[in-house]
């Protein structure tokens, strides 16, 4: 499993206009680009703690990426086994996730930054979709990426 340090603060724009217009269009069920709401369970509190995501699917695979690195949903995702829930509109689906190595994150990370680079660029230090590998290579510990599979019985 990678271990990030960094973290960037999401500024006003994101935190007072857009997470919550996404959030409202989400828990409607229209779903932006991929777009849900990550519910994990607080690793302190044990509260449900809910935030908008990006739902990157490639070849029938679901991943979620973290731009800004080291958030709190990554944290407690980590601190409970993989275990979240992803919502849009009234469904929720389960889901377990596996943190993929650094080295396994590169086409992941290619095609997130396709998908969302007008959203989410300014977070990957200048690496694009079209940046070589080893670019995407350099900033790989920095952001987490997690596989989603079905829960485990």
């Amino acid at each position: 499993m990678a271990t990030t340090t960094g973290y960037r603060e999401p500024g006003f724009l994101t935190t007072r206009v857009m997470n919550p217009l996404v959030l409202a269009m989400t828990r409607l069920g229209l779903s932006v680009w991929g777009s849900r709401i990550l519910e994990t369970r607080g690793r302190r509190s044990g509260l449900a703690r809910r935030t908008p995501v990006n739902l990157l699917d490639i070849e029938g695979r679901h991943y979620l990426v973290s731009p800004r690195g080291e958030t709190d949903w990554v944290r407690n995702v980590r601190s409970d086994e993989g275990r979240l829930t992803l919502i849009l509109g009234r469904r929720r689906h389960e889901h377990v996730a596996q943190e993929l190595a650094d080295g396994d994150k590169g086409p992941v990370l290619r095609a997130y930054l396709r998908k969302w680079k007008m959203e989410v660029g300014v977070f990957f230090d200048g690496v694009t979709a079209d940046s070589s590998e080893q670019d995407l290579m350099g900033i790989a510990a920095d952001h987490p990426v997690f596989l989603l599979s079905p829960p485990r019985n």
